[in-house]
């Protein structure tokens, strides 16, 4: 089991910088890789990244973040982190920790990122 909690959301204005973290507990041995997900009302959850445990290198962007979005972890896979730089007003929406542990995934509890034009 795995508990994951989100924090550094708040608002920013365009151009400004926000770094979230995930701070994950329990098994994070069994953790096969971590994302950062986001929601809009009204629209389904999208990745935005994602990096794999295998090689703790693999990460993916999605194409309206790359260059300005970095996902990292800390080494033991305890704590994950979304450095967003250079932010848009279409950054904004609550923001997910996600986990795939085994055969599931874990969630955190979302933390809202609003970017003010």
């Amino acid at each position: 089991q795995l508990h994951l909690v989100e924090s550094g959301g708040g608002l920013v204005q365009a151009g400004g910088s926000l770094r979230l973290s995930c701070a994950a507990s329990g098994d994070t041995i069994g953790i096969s890789g971590m994302g950062w997900y986001r929601q809009t009302p009204g629209m389904e959850r999208e990745l935005v990244a994602s990096i794999v445990k295998t090689s703790g290198r693999d990460t993916y962007y999605t194409e309206s973040v790359k260059g300005r979005f970095t996902i990292s972890r800390e080494n033991d896979w305890n704590t994950l982190y979304l450095q967003m730089d250079s932010q848009l007003p279409e950054d904004t929406g609550v923001y997910y920790c996600n986990a795939a542990y085994y055969a599931t995934e874990f969630w955190g509890q979302g933390t809202q990122v609003t970017v003010s034009k």
